[in-house]
């Protein structure tokens, strides 16, 4: 295996830590609320189990492939392997999204979490500093979007200051990252105990409620939340980033990833349950829901440790998502798709750091500007595209590449057609996936129709620039590389 210059410092248990890092924020801190609150109602915990289901079958070929290439880079290196240098850019580009706007979206939560505790302090953060420049509403089962007051400058230092900390070497940024998780484990097991004591279960009536239009509640709402979840599972993802710089990836990666996936499923499932019996599920559309639900409890000191543990939560998310977009774009950049900078390995702290911070200004930026509805929906579309063609990557290299060493193979096997394997679960998760990814894009073409232009202008504005960057940049670059690899 080609020296990448990344030390292999990482075995199962760091990785497991990792994925639950990664994992275990957005969706049960964050989303949470805004999925009951505007689709799914108390249905949100089927919505969660949905999203998990699709996550585990993807999760199952991301396995398979980091164990047979534990290369850095993860879905966008396999892809490149499978399906050439074209799709690999493709799939690249909307991981840079994917990270760069999943890191937005985290520091937003982790700013309303500090605003409701310092709140409580009688110490309240100013609006102009704590909202984005666009902010959503719910309106006649619809999400409407208009101009704010001021920007989350909160959000943005939080994105720069995990980009500092991942920026000072990697030990470091993993011993911060395990006592960041079992803080915010243990916080939110409390959460569920003791909030399991106080809920009202007429919050939890209707569990389905009616639909309202739309994709506003009943099983359309259902579904749609599931969509708007999906994102929340991503943290396996960045475990397979990290098979360059782990001693055993053929055990340790898929380990890390399925152990991660069923603890963090089972959790999201159990905090949904407590917290929209707590509050009824149309006041959970805040960016800090769990905060809001302790609050009802009426337990001040305990209202103030779950806040803590929130803050200790989306923090160490912050950093996992830090750390996987760095090693996306340096495998990308050493393919000569992006640039060089991206490469960058500090001699002695052995991280990449001019790519930690880069990442980070583009992530506060998105974090001071935009809301977390539009953000979870851009989030979700990509990822839905990016699990397709892990799946898809997975069945052509049972094909092509046979002499793969693969020590962990996707269950329940599947029929050989015409020279190409067909396997179960690969299929099934493309299908999945797709199911997913449909409501999302009904949704945001419905807001195009009614005036809302903005979802579907960054979709497809970051698209063109992607296009304009690998035409007349990437690609030249990483032929000539790839040229000069092959060279005498």
């Amino acid at each position: 295996m080609a020296d990448t210059g990344l030390r292999r410092l990482l075995d199962w248990r760091a990785l497991l830590v990792l994925g639950i890092a990664n994992i275990l924020g957005a969706g049960v801190y964050v989303m949470t609320g805004t999925a009951a609150a505007q689709f799914a109602g108390p249905a949100v915990t089927v919505s969660f189990a949905l999203a998990g289901f699709a996550c585990v079958l993807v999760g199952l070929c991301y396995a398979e492939l980091a164990a047979a290439m534990p290369v850095s880079g993860s879905s966008y290196s396999y892809c490149r392997e499978a399906l050439g240098l074209g799709p690999a850019w493709a799939l690249g580009w909307l991981l840079f999204l994917e990270f760069s706007v999943a890191a937005s979206l985290l520091a937003v939560g982790f700013a309303g979490y500090l605003g409701s505790l310092l709140a409580g302090f009688g110490l309240p953060l100013p609006e102009a500093v704590s909202t984005p420049l666009v902010r959503a509403s719910l309106e006649h089962g619809h999400i409407v979007l208009s101009r704010g007051a001021g920007a989350n400058l909160v959000a943005a230092l939080a994105v720069l200051a995990a980009g500092g900390i991942l920026a000072l070497g990697i030990s470091r940024s993993s011993l911060a990252n395990t006592i960041l998780v079992v803080v915010k484990v243990a916080v939110l097991a409390g959460f569920i105990a003791i909030g399991a004591t106080a809920v009202d279960p007429a919050n939890w009536t209707p569990f389905v409620p009616a639909n309202e239009g739309g994709f506003t509640y009943g099983w359309e709402g259902v579904v749609r939340a599931a969509s708007l979840l999906f994102f929340a599972f991503l943290g396996f993802e960045t475990v397979s980033t990290a098979a360059a710089e782990t001693r055993d990836p053929q055990r340790d990666v898929p380990i890390g990833i399925l152990g991660a996936l069923i603890a963090c499923t089972l959790l999201y499932v159990a905090t949904g349950i407590v917290l929209t019996g707590l509050v009824p599920f149309r006041e959970l559309g805040v960016p800090d829901p769990i905060a809001l639900a302790v609050d009802r409890i009426g337990w001040p000191g305990f209202a103030v440790l779950i806040k803590i543990g929130a803050l200790a939560g989306l923090g160490s998310v912050l950093l996992a998502n830090a750390f996987g977009h760095s090693r996306v774009c340096y495998a990308m950049a050493r393919d000569g798709l992006l640039p060089d900078v991206l490469t960058h390995v500090h001699a002695r702290r052995g991280s990449l750091w001019k790519a930690n911070l880069i990442l980070a200004a583009i992530a506060a930026f998105n974090a001071a500007v935009l809301p977390i509805a539009v953000m979870a929906d851009i989030i979700s579309f990509g990822v839905a595209f990016m699990f397709v063609v892990v799946a898809v990557s997975l069945i052509r290299l049972r094909g092509t590449r046979p002499d793969l060493e693969r020590r962990f193979r996707v269950p329940l096997g599947g029929p050989t057609i015409g020279g190409v394997w067909f396997g179960v679960v690969p299929v099934v998760a493309i299908l999945a996936s797709v199911a997913m990814v449909v409501p999302v894009a009904l949704d945001i073409l419905g807001q195009a129709r009614r005036g809302d232009w903005l979802p579907a202008l960054l979709l497809g504005g970051y698209a063109l620039v992607g296009w304009l960057m690998y035409r007349y940049y990437g690609r030249e670059r990483a032929l000539a590389r790839d040229a000069r690899a092959r060279a005498p």
